[in-house]
């Protein structure tokens, strides 16, 4: 099975691409703009000793948005299937709204919606072909309709919420494929992200305890569920 992962230099991302690597025959491909953290995390999978491998890919999603071949080429051959995407790189500034400048929203939702939108788009022709695809965005409760909003991350939520919006409307765009789109809205996390948006807060869970379920919810999610947002939550923030 193969498996794409953004965001794979830390937190969330980080634990994901180890919960993958500890199961069978599984190929992850591992992305993160930092190079030396994407080492670690190859050596550290690599001493778990099991049957998956994980492939390194030191790419910029920044960059990547403007050219989509510094990705691409990475890939393997047109008979290449990618069976799961999880699109869960994100980027946050906290800023108040008076102080938010037009470079912190564009870099936000560049990295945090058009991103995800171009390698699904670019990533298409390698999903679906016989067997069913599942792209798992990974959004925020800041960007869940109805939940509690926090000063200083209007920008973040806007783009998390634009990528929830997003998994919607693909899925009814690809209803005839067999490529599922759902999204996951996660609440508190115990991430370096976390820290910057609330200094000193305690969250409810660790990246690896995430990371098991969006593990198995890509893994499962798609039988059970097409097109819908997903609150993982267990507190506000």
């Amino acid at each position: 099975m193969n498996i794409l992962i953004t965001g794979a230099g830390r937190g969330v991302g980080y634990e994901t691409v180890r919960y993958f690597a500890r199961l069978h025959g599984m190929e992850i491909y591992a992305l993160s703009r930092n190079n030396a953290r994407l080492q670690e995390l190859v050596r550290e999978c690599h001493a778990l000793g099991g049957s998956s491998h994980v492939h390194p890919l030191a790419v910029d999603l920044e960059q990547f948005v403007h050219d989509p071949a510094c990705l691409l080429k990475l890939f393997p051959d047109e008979s290449f299937h990618l069976d799961i995407l999880i699109n869960n790189a994100g980027m946050l500034i906290n800023k108040p709204f008076m102080e938010t400048a037009v470079d912190d929203y564009q870099r936000m939702f560049q990295v945090n919606f058009v991103a995800p939108s171009m390698l699904i788009r670019h990533l298409m022709p390698f999903m679906g072909k016989e067997k069913t695809s599942h792209v798992v965005n990974i959004s925020s409760m800041g960007g869940f309709q109805g939940s509690s909003k926090f000063p200083g991350l209007a920008g973040y939520s806007a783009s998390k919420a634009a990528l929830t919006c997003l998994t919607e409307c693909l899925s009814e765009e690809f209803n005839h494929t067999k490529v599922v789109f759902n999204c996951l809205a996660l609440g508190a996390v115990q991430t370096e992200m976390l820290g910057e948006a609330f200094p000193g807060y305690k969250a409810p869970l660790g990246p690896n305890e995430m990371a098991e379920f969006i593990g198995y919810f890509a893994l499962n999610g798609y039988k059970y569920m097409k097109g819908k947002i997903i609150p993982v939550s267990l507190s506000t923030p």
